[in-house]
């Protein structure tokens, strides 16, 4: 098929990628213009804006940061809107509020083109290595059709209910990834400063129930100390504050999503926005003034 990837920045690049391996043709775009030439170097053609992706492709993947700029490529002016056919199917990728997947999805209703919400989890590995989880909202036929090309990008690819559907399980998700890397940061800080090496105490409760993907993830960077991003800080605020906005409409209590993001908005103060989600540990860690790391010899 031939089909338009728009935003190609840390998950977007190897998402299209695969999509290129897969043997489609690919007319990508982003604002960001390296972004651009390294697609472009990847065999993919270069689009000149949104619309122009939209007027060439069967079918428009976006992956953008939040529901503002998902708007904004697909509603806005030189959008996709403008430039898709009837017929022609988009398919969002991007983490954001469920209700901007709604508004979005209704919008490109109204011009005979269909709409998937498809967020995913996994970071930049899965990302590159084609093993994402993909949660998709959207018509039963339409899923079906694009489940081929989504299985390019993903291990898992599931079809949640309707449209906002995929955002909301995406949202479920990530409380659960927030949640569970704070408490490995006050596990692993409270083993610390009781002496104990960090390292052993990870590989001595991996295998209980307290074992997880997370912990198995994120526990090595945190005793490591490299928190180059794989999925930043502040795209995670985002969706926990995405969360919220759903929770209060929906009248449920989040009250642990509630104070990880607090957390997180107090990283970002501290200039820690762009580094990996796994820094959430550096919170726990100022509070006990105690790092999580190996023992000095």
């Amino acid at each position: 098929m031939k089909i338009g990837f728009i935003g190609l920045g840390i998950m977007g690049k190897p998402m299209a990628r695969n999509v290129l391996k897969g043997g489609h043709q690919v007319v990508a775009y982003d604002v960001v213009p390296a972004a651009l030439d390294a697609a472009v170097a990847d065999g993919a053609a270069r689009g000149e804006s949104c619309r122009d992706v939209a007027g060439r492709s069967e079918v428009v993947i976006t992956m953008l940061p939040d529901g503002p700029d998902v708007e904004q490529a697909i509603l806005g002016a030189n959008g996709v809107l403008e430039g898709a056919a009837r017929g022609a199917v988009v398919i969002d990728m991007s983490s954001i509020s469920p209700l901007v997947s709604q508004k979005v999805g209704a919008a490109c209703a109204s011009k005979g083109v269909e709409f998937l919400d498809a967020p995913v989890s996994g970071g930049e590995p899965k990302a590159v290595d084609a093993t994402l989880a993909i949660m998709v909202g959207g018509k039963p036929e339409i899923f079906e059709r694009m489940t081929p090309l989504l299985r390019l990008m993903g291990a898992s690819v599931t079809l949640t209910g309707p449209v906002g559907a995929g955002n909301v399980t995406k949202l479920a998700n990530q409380i659960m990834v927030a949640c569970n890397i704070a408490a490995m940061g006050e596990a692993l800080v409270l083993a610390t400063k009781c002496g104990l090496d960090p390292e052993v105490v990870f590989h001595a409760v991996k295998g209980g129930l307290a074992g997880s993907t997370v912990l198995n993830a994120k526990a090595p960077t945190a005793i490591d100390r490299n928190f180059k991003p794989g999925f930043r800080i502040r795209l995670h605020e985002k969706d926990l504050r995405n969360a919220l906005l759903a929770a209060e409409s929906a009248k449920v209590s989040l009250p642990l999503t509630s104070t990880v993001q607090q957390m997180l908005i107090a990283l970002m103060n501290s200039g820690s926005g762009d580094l990996d989600h796994s820094a959430i540990v550096t919170f726990v860690e100022e509070m006990a003034h105690t790092k999580i790391q190996r023992p000095i010899p």
